[in-house]
Order: structure tokens, then C-alpha cells, then sequence
């Protein structure tokens, strides 16, 4: 297992962490957890889930909002192709999930991925617990991924693209599957 020091990039930020985190929110609203962030930034950084790189250039200024590098596994239709997902905690992390989706100009083409990407999976909404992890979250999208069958998106997502609120989380999903 990989030692848990943070690198040379992070350093100043997560020293900096041990004083309550500025948030542009109310301060009886925010509860943001510095301390699992910190914890689970330094796993990601040191133990990313398979074809996942935490872009350390994002967490500079903010640890709050983060990009993970993310390539395709091998021998799925993805293999190769790099993507990248923005992850957006809000005060209330762990007990509210992230804002996760795919960001850049390479949206992956996936039937829960919607072309702005937005990703269609329960555990990023009502399916969440405080358990859950960016790790778990990370994983369940490799997930997702690699068992994709056929490259085509969602059949609602013209509609939805043109309707939908910026953030996802704000969507009332419908899940069309079980496989969300």
C-alpha cells in the first residue's frame, strides 16, 4: 500500500486544511469535513483506482473542486481514450454526495452519459451514503464503463441536454435500468 504523504504540490493546501476551510456558504450551513477530504484527496493521489490520476493542478486553489484524470481500461470499448470528471463537494460533504461529471472535449458515449456530461448513476443521488467514498464513486464509474456493451447515448438526451439544470444534482433522475 502506498504511503499516505502528501506530495510536493499539495503540501501548502492540505497544511493549510487544519484551520476550518473557507466556503462561499452561510457559515451555520457548512459542515465540509476538512479532515475526510484531506484523507480521501491523499488516497486518490496515492492510490488512484485503475487508469485514474487525480490532476493535481486542480486541487491547487481549491479543495473543494477536483479533476481526475481517467483513460479507458483495456479491452472495453473505451481502451485508449482519456476522459476527465469534475467532482464538486458542497458544505454538507460526506452527508451530501458530490457533483461528479464528465468535463473537456471528450464526453464519453455511453448510454447513462449524457452528452453535456451528466452521468445517470444512483449512488451519485438517492442512492448516496456517507460510507461512500471519491474512491467508490471513481470505481463505479470504471465500472460502468468497461461493461458497456455499445457506444450510444441516452435515448432522452437531446431533450435533456437542451432542459437540464448546469448541475446534476438537481435533476430528478429516472432510472430506465438497474444498471444505473
Amino acid at each position: 500500500m502506498a504511503s499516505m504523504q502528501p506530495s510536493r504540490n499539495l503540501s501548502p493546501l492540505l497544511t493549510s486544511m487544519r484551520h476550518p476551510f473557507p466556503l462561499s456558504c452561510e457559515s451555520h450551513l457548512c459542515q465540509l469535513e476538512p479532515k475526510r477530504l484531506q484523507k480521501e484527496l491523499l488516497a486518490l493521489q496515492n492510490d488512484p483506482p485503475p487508469g485514474m490520476t487525480l490532476n493535481e493542478k486542480s486541487v491547487q486553489n481549491s479543495i473543494t473542486q477536483w479533476i481526475v484524470d481517467m483513460e479507458g481500461a483495456t479491452g472495453t470499448l473505451y481502451e485508449g481514450e482519456k476522459f476527465q470528471l469534475l467532482f464538486k463537494f458542497s458544505g454538507r460533504y460526506p452527508f451530501d454526495s458530490p457533483q461528479v461529471m464528465f468535463t473537456g472535449e471528450n464526453i464519453p458515449i455511453h448510454p447513462h452519459v449524457y452528452s453535456n456530461g451528466h452521468i445517470c448513476l444512483s449512488i451519485l443521488t438517492e442512492d448516496w451514503s456517507p460510507a461512500l467514498s471519491v474512491q467508490s464513486v471513481c470505481l463505479s464509474i470504471i465500472s460502468m464503463l468497461s461493461s458497456c456493451k455499445e457506444k450510444r447515448r441516452p435515448p432522452d438526451n437531446s431533450f435533456y441536454v437542451r432542459t437540464c439544470n448546469k448541475n446534476p444534482k438537481k435533476t430528478k433522475w429516472w432510472y430506465h435500468d438497474d444498471t444505473c
